[in-house]
């Protein structure tokens, strides 16, 4: 049996003296898969029940031979068709407004209903003072977008992998003008090019990240942008396929 956790301080109403929860995973390998429960220990909270396979192996390379298939544009500057919430429903906090997709910054995380597998992405952002949101690749891996502009790259910065792979510099502008992706995603080898400089070249990633809603690493998935952590519009969403 495997058995992990942490603990955590919360107030059980307004005023209230802190409780110290212990959160905890259990599981039992079953067959080849984890199969196990969470659950908030001391608390009402019913358990969560769960599986954990073995990430797949993906051998596929950015080693020049893929050729680009016809561009898709995402966005079609006029409405949310091709869009919905990452839970497969209708999205929420999400308008068009101005040719930009836009969200207040309360919106969930949108996802679109197309899935690719390798791919070069064209995504033009605007945020605003002190907001941060994201790129999900396959609806799995976020490259960071965050009001950061002038401070040391790192792991959580914009244009990272997020908490993965650190940009090389900080190609961010200031907050309320208008900025580029340009990523290209090939199995687990990820590029990408901030306002036309190149920050991460062939970086390997080696699992998913926070913004994941969709752990299922060996097929394709769609692209995702976060709308939960503050003001953020898009303007541009373009995907060419890369095929052999």
């Amino acid at each position: 049996t495997l058995r992990f956790g942490w603990t955590r301080q919360e107030r059980p109403s307004p005023g209230a003296e802190p409780v110290t929860r212990k959160l905890v995973y259990t599981a039992k390998l079953v067959n080849g898969r984890l199969q196990g429960v969470f659950e908030v220990e001391g608390s009402n909270q019913p358990l969560l029940e769960w599986i954990g396979v073995r990430a797949p192996v993906i051998k596929e390379m950015d080693d020049g031979t893929w050729g680009e298939g016809k561009p898709i544009e995402l966005f079609n500057g006029e409405n949310m068709t091709g869009w919905m919430s990452w839970d497969g429903q209708e999205p929420v906090g999400w308008s068009v407004k101005d040719g930009a997709l836009a969200s207040t910054g309360r919106g969930q995380d949108i996802v679109s209903q197309q899935k690719f597998w390798n791919f070069k992405l064209h995504v033009e952002f605007r945020l605003a003072q002190h907001s941060n949101s994201g790129v999900a690749l396959r609806n799995r891996y976020e490259v960071q977008i965050l009001d950061d502009y002038g401070r040391p790259p790192n792991a959580h910065s914009a244009g990272a992998l997020y908490s993965r792979i650190a940009p090389s510099e900080n190609a961010s502008k200031p907050a309320g003008e208008w900025e580029t992706y340009d990523i290209r995603l090939v199995g687990c080898q990820v590029t990408v090019a901030f306002n036309g400089k190149k920050v991460i070249e062939k970086g390997v990633i080696d699992g998913l990240t926070a913004m994941a809603h969709d752990a299922d690493e060996g097929e394709p998935g769609g692209i995702a942008l976060q709308g939960d952590h503050g003001p953020v519009e898009f303007r541009k969403i373009t995907i060419t396929p890369l095929v052999h």
